[in-house]
């Protein structure tokens, strides 16, 4: 089976940056551990990289986000810790400057993997807006998310973005049980 993982927007700026949270760092070493094992198996890896310019705050994300971060030439736009040492130079990176990526998109589309897993930040917006683009693009492949690698600063919208995740025929392992 040909399998793809697709690590999110893992970098400085969510972890220990201004859009750092708690529970960010966490993740860390069961990303590069996931990393790990997909490699082991011979499968490929992905990752997508928010990515900004100088003018970032007169974009419309910077209007309602104003937040500057992963801006071109910063430390806060690489990849965080363990993760960025995981990363092959063969690995296929996307740079994106919204949420979702068409391009991550455009790349897929035709190409035969017939599951894929998404992992990294924010669940509730980055994770969630390319889940979508990889079941857009590849209609057939099992698009996973294993929801103790995937976080974001909201603890009630990750929920959220774990049940729409569902909702969209996406499977979500590892969640944990309420009660």
């Amino acid at each position: 089976m040909k399998k793809l993982l697709i690590v999110v927007d893992y970098q400085q700026d969510f972890v220990t940056g201004p859009l750092g949270f708690a529970g960010a760092a966490d993740l860390d070493g069961r990303l590069a551990e996931k990393i790990a094992a997909y490699r082991g198996s011979g499968c490929d890896i992905a990752f997508t990289m928010d990515g900004h310019k100088e003018n970032y705050a007169e974009t419309q994300e910077g209007r309602k986000l104003p937040v500057p971060h992963c801006i071109e030439g910063t430390e806060g736009r690489t990849l965080y810790g363990q993760t960025a040492g995981a990363r092959r130079p063969l690995d296929r990176c996307i740079l994106k400057s919204t949420f979702p990526s068409l391009d991550l998109a455009v790349w897929l589309k035709g190409k035969d993997y017939e599951q894929v897993e998404l992992c990294g930040v924010v669940s509730y917006l980055c994770v969630l807006s390319n889940a979508v683009m990889v079941k857009s693009a590849l209609p057939e492949a099992e698009v996973l998310v294993d929801a103790s690698c995937v976080a974001g600063p909201d603890q009630a919208l990750h929920e959220k973005a774990l049940d729409l995740m569902e909702a969209l025929q996406i499977t979500v392992s590892n969640r944990k049980q309420e009660g």
